[in-house]
């Protein structure tokens, strides 16, 4: 079996299998994907009182008390499920602190393996990053203007301006050091 030039295989050491994953489809990528979003913020419910609340974008990183109950929200530590251009466009202009964009589908193998190292890197570091995960099937147009040709392909947006990219499935100690010269 012949390999292509610059091919690079990664191994993942997770309890799940490959097939596991497959068996599973897209509803394994789905169960790392508990934060929506609209044009004007995060939309989160109260582990406290089960208020629903929007984290404003520009207040992503900063502490955040729900509306109802006043109980401070843990900083968001899960990645955004993004379905369309104006909440994406909304958001990387408006946050503060760096975003990570996982672009995705769910038929693709490489995607469903990074979802959980994705969802990790999030948890790990919240509130010094946004990490957006944007579904290539769903939202067609925001892969197009981004040139996403091959997926997993993560890009790290600064003020709104991309400032890094990487295409491929990498695991969590990979995605941390894409992101560590942005996090200053």
């Amino acid at each position: 079996m012949s390999r292509a030039p610059g091919l690079v295989t990664i191994k993942f050491k997770t309890a799940l299998t490959a097939a596991a994953i497959t068996d599973r489809g897209s509803q394994f990528i789905h169960k790392y994907m508990t934060t929506e979003a609209d044009p004007r913020g995060a939309l989160l419910t109260c582990p406290k009182c089960g208020q629903r609340n929007r984290m404003l974008y520009e207040r992503l990183g900063r502490p955040f008390r729900c509306g109802k109950c006043h109980n401070e929200l843990a900083p968001l530590g899960e990645p955004i499920n993004v379905k369309n251009d104006q909440v994406f466009d909304a958001l990387i202009k408006q946050v503060a602190t760096p975003v990570l964009v996982d672009f995705w589908a769910p038929w693709c193998g490489p995607c469903k393996m990074v979802a959980p190292e994705i969802a990790r890197v999030a948890s790990e570091a919240a509130g010094k990053f946004v990490v957006v995960k944007v579904n290539t099937e769903e939202s067609p147009l925001l892969a197009g203007r981004f040139r996403i040709s091959a997926i997993p392909t993560m890009v790290i947006f600064k003020s709104g301006a991309e400032v890094a990219r990487q295409a491929g499935a990498i695991p969590a100690p990979g995605i941390r050091k894409f992101l560590q010269p942005f996090l200053s």
